[in-house]
C-alpha cells in the first residue's frame, strides 16, 4: 500500500516507521511549508492519507486530499465544528474518510468500558461524574479529542447530566472536565464517578505514543479500499 504522510513532526516519524515495518510504502510526506505536495505525482500515486498535522491546517488538508479523491484517515483534533461538512462529502460513497478521536486500541476498549459504566451510573444519582486528561506540553488542543469522546458518551447515556463542561468553568448538572499539560506524558484519561460515602474510577494511561501510530497505520489498512465515514467502530465491531 502507498502512503502519503500529512505532518510530519514526531507522530509521523512512527507512522512511516510503522508503516515501512508493515510492508508499506510512504510516497509523500507533506509539511506545514510544503503544500504543493498535494499536486505532486507522488502524492497522486498515494493509496491513502494519513493526516496528523495541526488543528488550523486540519480541515484544508482534507479538502486538498477529497480534490484527489484520496481516502483519508484522520489523527489531527481541535478542528470537530467542521464535522458535519465532511460527513456530507462522504455520503453515497463520494469520499472516505476514517476519523478516530484515538488510535490506541487500549483506548477504544476503554470508550466501550466508560458507555457500560455511564449506562449502570444512570441508576445511581448520588454519583457525580467528572473527567481529568493529562497531555504533554506540546499539544494543542484540550481538551483532548479523546477527552471529548468519553465526555460525550458519558452524557448520552447519564439522564441528570446535561452536558460538560471545561474547568475552571463549573455549571449545575454539567461534568467538570479538566485539561493538565504536564512534561511528556503520552495521554492519561480518568472518568471518577463521586459520592458522600466512595467513588468509582476508571483509568487508561498511555505508555508510549506509538500504540497511537500503529492503530492509525491498521485504519489505513482498512479504510484504503473503501468508501464512505469510517471509525473504530467499524473497524474493531465490539
Amino acid at each position: 500500500m502507498n502512503i502519503a504522510l500529512i505532518g510530519y513532526g514526531k507522530m509521523g516519524k512512527m507512522i512511516e516507521e510503522i508503516a515501512v515495518s508493515r510492508g508499506h510504502k510512504i510516497v509523500c510526506k507533506i509539511d506545514l511549508f510544503e503544500k504543493g505536495s498535494f499536486d505532486s505525482l507522488e502524492f497522486d500515486s498515494a493509496d491513502v492519507a494519513i493526516e496528523f498535522s495541526v488543528p488550523n491546517a486540519a480541515f484544508d488538508n482534507y479538502m486538498k486530499c477529497f480534490a484527489h479523491n484520496k481516502p483519508v484517515v484522520a489523527g489531527t483534533t481541535g478542528w470537530l465544528d467542521k464535522m458535519g461538512e465532511i460527513k456530507k462529502m462522504c455520503e453515497g460513497g463520494k469520499q472516505t474518510f476514517f476519523y478516530a478521536s484515538n488510535y490506541s486500541l487500549g483506548v477504544n476498549v476503554f470508550f466501550e468500558v466508560n458507555r457500560h459504566l455511564a449506562k449502570i451510573m444512570n441508576q445511581y444519582d448520588q454519583y457525580a461524574p467528572a473527567l481529568a486528561e493529562t497531555h504533554h506540553i506540546h499539544k494543542l488542543d484540550a481538551p483532548s479529542g479523546t477527552a471529548i469522546t468519553l465526555a460525550d458518551d458519558v452524557v448520552n447515556n447519564i439522564d441528570r447530566v446535561e452536558g460538560w463542561t471545561l474547568v475552571p468553568e463549573l455549571k449545575p448538572n454539567y461534568m467538570p472536565v479538566s485539561a493538565i499539560r504536564r512534561y511528556e506524558v503520552p495521554g492519561i484519561h480518568t472518568v471518577r464517578y463521586d459520592s458522600e460515602y466512595d467513588f468509582i474510577e476508571i483509568t487508561h494511561s498511555a505508555n508510549t505514543r506509538r500504540g497511537f501510530a500503529l492503530g492509525a497505520v491498521v485504519a489505513a489498512e482498512f479504510a484504503h479500499d473503501k468508501k464512505g465515514f469510517l471509525g473504530m467502530q467499524d473497524m474493531l465491531k465490539f
